[in-house]
Order: C-alpha cells, then structure tokens, then sequence
C-alpha cells in the first residue's frame, strides 16, 4: 500500500512513523523546512513510553514527487486545510482514500444532512474549495484518540491513547474501511471500524469543544480547569449545547455533561492542543471546534448562548495574540 502523509506533526508523525517501521507500507511525507530536513536524512523518530520506533520515509515539499497514492492520511490543522488541499490532486487516483486524521468538524460533515448540505461549512471550508479539491467520494471518516507532541522536527513523542476509529462517512461497513483498519492494526494500532464515525466525530468534538479553548484562555490544565466549580458548570453548559445541537443532526449523545467531565478528570493534569499552540504562539484550531458547532446550531435553529461566548473570548485572546486572523 502507498501511504502520504500531508502533515508532518505530532499525530501524522505518530501514524506515519509506525506506519513506515511496520514494513507494510510505502510511506511518503509532504513536509518544508528544518521537518522536510529532517525526515530525508534520519527519518521519523517516535517515542513511545521506553519504545523507540524508526520509520524511513519518502519526503518532499512537492506532492507530485510521489505520484497517485493509495492512502493520503491529512494530519494538518484545520486552519491550514483550505491551502493544504489545493495540493493533493496529484496524490489522488480513482480508489485513492484520503483520511482526515484532524480535530474537530471535517469539511464532509454536512453531505448528505438535512439542514446542512445545502452549503459547505464556512467555518471549516469557505468558499468550498476543500470539497471541490477532495470529492467526497475519496474520503473516509477517522477520529484518532491520541495525545502526542513534536518537540523538535522530525521526532514525536507519544503521550497516550493509540486507538483511532476509522468509517464510511455516509454509515455501515466496507471492504475499503477494513483495509485501512488491517494495515493500521499491523502497525500497532488498537482501530475500530466504526459504523458512525459522524457519531464519532461529534462525540469528540463534545469532549474538546471547552477543554481545549478554556485551557488556552486561562492557562490551566485539565485538573485546574475542572476544580473550578464556576468554570466546571460553564463549560458543561456548553457541553448541552452540543448535546441539543448533536440531537437534531442525527448525533444524539446519552451521556451527561459530568460523565465526560469524569473521564477527562482522569488525565490529571494535562495540557490541551489548543494550550500547546497557545504557548508556542501558533494559529489556534478554533473554528473546526468551536467555530463550527456555533455555525451548525444556527443552521439547525439551536440556541448556542454558551458556544458564542467561548468562541468569541477565545477569538479575541487569539486576536491580541496574533494567533488568531482578524476579522
């Protein structure tokens, strides 16, 4: 199988690395820089607990140094998406499969959904232009669960969770799905088939919709953030939005807020993403989290009192920063 990866960060380097160390695969990098560097002359190095894991690689700014691919896993942050996309179709051949392995709502979301596929999502795909580069039909839903770093280029660090679900966006089974699930299996991975992976995406999202921007707002990690009893209610507030937002999209969620809030609550003192970006001064992924389920409530009529103050607080502190785009 010939996988590219577009995106060489944290988590394309955690699937590219074990993808290329497992021998089952081809692996190719669309990467620039000190990563691009890297990748071409010691390869992806992953660490993982005491594991060591080295995967050589094809690397190259250049998508049409590699050719059509049979796998294009896209790891990059929502933001740089739309830009991203406008490089691909050389890597896209008839049954190619591109697998957005992404945080948030993905731009094939709203296909073939009553009250959303009447227009892309502008928060996550302006204009279109990420559907007209990546027909609909190449794609397959993921939603990877996993924490990971990039301390330097070329190297990631695995934190926790190796468990993506991988599934057909439209629902059910397919021979093409278990495909990607087998070879990821072979490299290690714990991959689900899912039968809803929009399900999947939106339970995700339910989780990370206030962690992420409330971490990156008041600097705390995930234990400070729900010890406050205040902050703790606000964002389980926000989190029944999603829930009512979910309930007319065909994304029920049964659970409550405070069970999420409990899992989360197990990490300890974890820091999110979007509070690694913050810190690092890099672009905010705040529309396809937050962004996004604001845009979907007005859609479908849902109320979103909550969502629009985490995303405007955000947007603004983002704003003064310079890590998030002016209006």
């Amino acid at each position: 199988m010939k996988v590219c990866i577009v995106g060489a960060g944290a988590i394309g380097g955690l699937l590219g690395a074990r993808l290329a160390a497992s021998g089952q695969a081809e692996v190719s990098v669309i990467a620039r820089g000190l990563t691009l560097e890297a990748l071409r002359s010691r390869g992806w190095r992953l660490q993982s607990g005491d594991e060591e894991v080295r995967g050589t690689v094809r690397a190259s700014s250049d998508p049409r140094d590699f050719g059509p691919q049979d796998l294009v896993i896209v790891a990059v942050k929502g933001q740089a998406l739309p830009q991203a996309a406008q490089a691909l179709p050389p890597l896209l051949a008839a049954g190619t499969v591109v697998l957005p392995a992404m945080n948030g709502v993905p731009w094939w979301f709203g296909h073939g959904v009553p009250g959303l596929d009447a227009a892309p999502l502008q928060s996550v795909d302006p204009g279109g232009t990420i559907a007209a580069a990546i027909p609909y039909r190449h794609v397959v839903g993921c939603v990877v669960h996993a924490s990971a770093s990039a301390p330097e280029p070329g190297l990631v660090r695995h934190n926790a969770g190796r468990d993506p679900l991988v599934g057909e966006p439209a629902g059910g089974t397919s021979a093409r799905v278990q495909a990607i699930a087998d070879r990821l299996i072979s490299a290690g991975f714990d991959v689900r088939h899912s039968t809803d992976v929009r399900y999947d995406v939106w339970y995700k999202l339910w989780g990370n919709l206030t962690m992420n921007p409330v971490s990156a707002l008041t600097g705390a990690t995930t234990d400070r953030i729900l010890a406050d009893p205040l902050v703790r209610t606000f964002c389980a507030d926000a989190m029944r939005e999603v829930s009512a937002i979910g309930a007319r999209i065909g994304c029920p969620i049964s659970l409550q807020p405070e069970d999420r809030q409990a899992v989360t609550a197990k990490l300890g003192a974890f820091k999110t993403s979007m509070l690694q970006d913050a810190e690092a001064g890099r672009p905010l992924e705040l529309d396809a989290i937050v962004g996004a389920a604001q845009e979907i409530g007005r859609r479908v009529g849902e109320p979103t009192p909550n969502i629009d103050a985490l995303l405007g607080l955000t947007r603004l502190f983002g704003r003064v920063r310079g890590i998030y785009p002016e209006a």
